[in-house]
């Protein structure tokens, strides 16, 4: 018998993930069934360590887009200070593996990027209402390869 707990955030992101790995990159069951997700890993800013997030994601062109928005809570997950330590990461998006560069987007290009996301994943868009006045960070992922 496991010692883990089956409910707590480690044992869920794992079955989420077993679950992507297992049906071409899309979660088959639960909130998130047949919604696009991605795994992102980055390197920890003050450990050096190797990160998992996972991530929904939209598209602008060949280019993945997510928002830092750590469901609308007041600070940014820790994900985004690791893009700003280090822009390169590795993605697995259905099921294939790629390297990416990181860049966070500002002004014009920023608000663009989000209003693109939140068209294609409308529940975003309550997310500046919860976040105490924090600008949500767009990040804008692009293969270091192309993609179709």
């Amino acid at each position: 018998m496991s010692d883990a707990d089956p409910s707590s955030p480690q044992s869920w992101e794992d079955a989420l993930i077993a679950d992507l790995r297992a049906n071409g990159g899309r979660p088959s069951g639960g909130p998130l069934a047949g919604y696009p997700l991605m795994l992102m890993f980055s390197t920890g800013a003050k450990t050096g360590q190797r990160r998992r997030s996972i991530l929904t994601y939209s598209r602008d062109g060949g280019d993945y887009i997510v928002a830092g928005t750590a469901g609308g809570a007041p600070t940014a997950p820790a994900w985004v200070s690791n893009l700003r330590a280090d822009p390169n990461v590795n993605l697995e998006i259905d099921n294939q593996a790629l390297d990416a560069t990181a860049t966070i987007a500002e002004g014009a290009e920023r608000d663009r990027l989000w209003d693109q996301h939140v068209a294609e994943l409308p529940w975003f868009g309550k997310y500046p209402e919860t976040t105490g006045g924090r600008m949500i960070p767009v990040i804008r992922l692009t293969p270091k390869q192309p993609t179709g």
